[in-house]
């Protein structure tokens, strides 16, 4: 990595005095003629960089479950269950599964700068499942039984906390020849989940592209909570500190049974998967522990971009999903 906790280029929250630039000798340019490899190492690695994936992670999980059942009883059958946990770890998706969270370090040098909130945290967890048996005629004749009684509801109510994806620079901000891990400047005062980038500045006080005369970098929104860390800059963001939105969740079934004999029923249902048709953007699914979160894009995780923020964008909403289902037993 060619930059150093001593040796990088400042950004700052609003531009500074022209005599602040002017003391700022280093230049974007100096940074990049630095080589990536650590000096004891030098004669020992070609000049062209080298991928690696290494075989190491450590994580660390705290969990706590709590289970409330009501057996069958009086034609009612509920479960409840919550679950309070965290999962920790320096590495998730090595194999390149999802943009949440990026497969690489930011620099392989310190794996424990990466140690965070894991992207397969979910801090609470809680559900709960009714099944009700509407049968009041059971003992009467075949026509009350089957046609006003043997009806069936059920359904579940999922409430989930949401996944929390890595703030990206979209750039290699760190000049180790890999963008996919760099992250992003966090002002603790700014407005939450805004974003913005930075221009550069060189000595003379000026706007400029140029390399070769970038000494820092500027914040093109000084009330932005996450900024752009700049090619040669120093990312100060964690990793997975941005939050999706939770799942929130009702699905219900009903169903009508009609018993033709001892042995011979006919079942006709409907399924209601998130009855209310909110969205919830989860970078996942409602009812399901697949991830959806390889999206082929993270614009939505760069402060820079327009759509920083907007996974309404790349999501799907969970939208609601009505399931006629009918069922012949013999």
């Amino acid at each position: 990595m060619k930059i150093t906790d001593a040796l990088f280029l400042p950004t700052y929250l609003t531009k500074p005095s022209t005599a602040t630039l002017a003391a700022l000798t280093t230049t974007l340019a100096n940074l990049n003629a630095r080589s990536n490899i650590v000096p004891a190492y030098q004669g020992f690695f070609p000049t062209q960089p080298i991928v690696g994936f290494e075989n190491r992670g450590n994580s660390s999980y705290h969990g706590l479950a709590i289970d409330l059942r009501r057996r069958f009883t009086r034609n009612l059958l509920f479960r409840s269950a919550y679950t309070w946990s965290h999962n920790l770890d320096d590495a998730t998706a090595t194999n390149f599964s999802t943009y949440l969270t990026p497969r690489r370090a930011q620099n392989v040098q310190n794996l424990k700068a990466d140690w965070s909130t894991s992207a397969l945290d979910r801090r609470n967890r809680f559900t709960f499942t009714p099944i009700y048996e509407f049968r009041p005629f059971k003992n009467g004749n075949w026509l009350m039984r089957n046609v006003v009684g043997n009806w069936i509801a059920s359904g579940t109510y999922t409430f989930e906390s949401p996944e929390y994806a890595t703030v990206q620079a979209g750039l290699d901000s760190n000049l180790n020849g890999d963008s996919a891990g760099d992250r992003v400047l966090v002002n603790p005062a700014g407005q939450a989940n805004v974003g913005s980038g930075v221009t550069g500045y060189n000595s003379a006080g000026q706007k400029t592209t140029s390399a070769a005369s970038i000494v820092a970098y500027v914040a093109n929104n000084p009330n932005a909570q996450y900024v752009v860390a700049g090619s040669g800059a120093i990312a100060t963001g964690g990793r997975n500190t941005f939050p999706l939105h939770p799942i929130n969740n009702f699905d219900i079934n009903m169903k009508k049974r009609f018993n033709l004999s001892e042995r011979r029923s006919f079942d006709i249902g409907a399924q209601f998967y998130n009855l209310f048709n909110h969205a919830q953007y989860t970078g996942g699914f409602t009812n399901d522990v697949r991830s959806n979160g390889f999206i082929g894009a993270r614009n939505d995780l760069v402060p820079s971009d327009p759509l920083f923020g907007r996974f309404d964008q790349f999501y799907s909403s969970n939208s609601r999903v009505v399931q006629i289902s009918a069922h012949f037993t013999f």
